[in-house]
């Protein structure tokens, strides 16, 4: 019953899903403030979510059943995952195991493969196009992300627990507070930036080009979950990586930390352009995997 109560209510699926789409809502409130609009009342995140649970969900001619259906699925089981993980973690280090941090960055990939199986079993052109941006941009991202936790691994000592990262920080400061740290952080925000799909590196799912990419033949509560998936995504990676370099989440200041993690990411949104896909992949690799050596030669002498 303990373990169903973490999964299903605290801090697995609904706690996540809530504060996710409240997050959102702040989101949608404060780009209606930039754009001197009033903005969405607060329910309307939650409002447009079962609006969506109660439409028919529709399935294209010859698209196979079993791939179109679980693809939206993935990312919201991997989100739950993460959210019992992190927070057990952080505030049970005991249950802490080895390789978790591993565990982690897998599950951090089912959502964009969730969007990719989707976009590819849609049997339409823009779908499969949107699916293909999404695989090159994983890849594009996922490079200097790793670099950037890998910062993180040698400055705890070689640690790839949780529970021991939480601990050593702690005892001796956020990792954030070095020069390696603000490197690894700044690599962090970008690749948190790509892997939500927002503004500039919305670029699989670009309204202006391809309609809505992977999600083009996505109804009802199918594209529901997707939606629901990035809404626990925004709430999930600050606080992953408020774990990995600022200190952990058992603090008073866990959540002032993460709304300005994410009032600085809907500030990127609202004043960058979207990038095509050849920039994306130039900035990630040419720009920021240089930025991410230097980070980690830094971490070595402790820096």
């Amino acid at each position: 019953m303990k373990i169903a109560f973490w999964f299903l209510v605290f801090p697995g699926f609904l706690f996540t899903a809530i504060v996710g789409m409240l997050l959102t809502w702040v989101d949608r409130k404060v780009t209606a403030r930039i754009h001197w609009r009033i903005g969405p009342p607060w329910y309307q995140p939650f409002a447009d979510f079962f609006k969506l649970l109660a439409k028919e969900t529709m399935i294209p001619a010859g698209t196979p059943k079993f791939i179109f259906l679980l693809a939206p699925m993935l990312g919201v089981i991997a989100m739950t995952i993460i959210a019992v993980m992190l927070f057990a973690m952080n505030f049970m280090p005991d249950k802490s195991f080895v390789g978790d941090l591993i565990v982690l960055i897998y599950l951090l990939a089912l959502p964009p493969l969730g969007l990719i199986l989707g976009g590819s079993a849609s049997k339409n052109p823009l779908s499969a196009v949107g699916a293909s941006r999404e695989m090159t941009l994983y890849f594009a991202y996922e490079l200097p992300f790793l670099a950037a936790i890998l910062i993180a691994v040698i400055k705890t000592g070689g640690q790839i627990r949780i529970g021991e990262m939480v601990a050593f920080q702690q005892l001796y400061g956020p990792i954030l507070y070095s020069f390696s740290g603000v490197i690894a952080m700044l690599i962090s925000l970008f690749a948190m930036q790509a892997k939500l799909g927002y503004v500039p590196f919305d670029i699989a799912e670009a309204e202006q080009e391809i309609m809505a990419g992977p999600l083009l033949e996505y109804s009802g509560v199918a594209l529901a979950m997707f939606k629901l998936t990035k809404a626990m995504m925004f709430f999930i990676l600050p606080c992953f990586l408020i774990t990995i370099f600022w200190g952990g989440l058992a603090s008073r200041w866990a959540i002032p930390k993460l709304l300005l993690l994410v009032v600085l990411v809907i500030l990127l949104k609202n004043t960058n352009p979207r990038l095509r896909i050849d920039q994306a992949l130039k900035f990630f690799w040419i720009g920021l995997v240089p930025f991410a050596i230097v980070g980690i030669i830094l971490a070595f002498y402790n820096l």
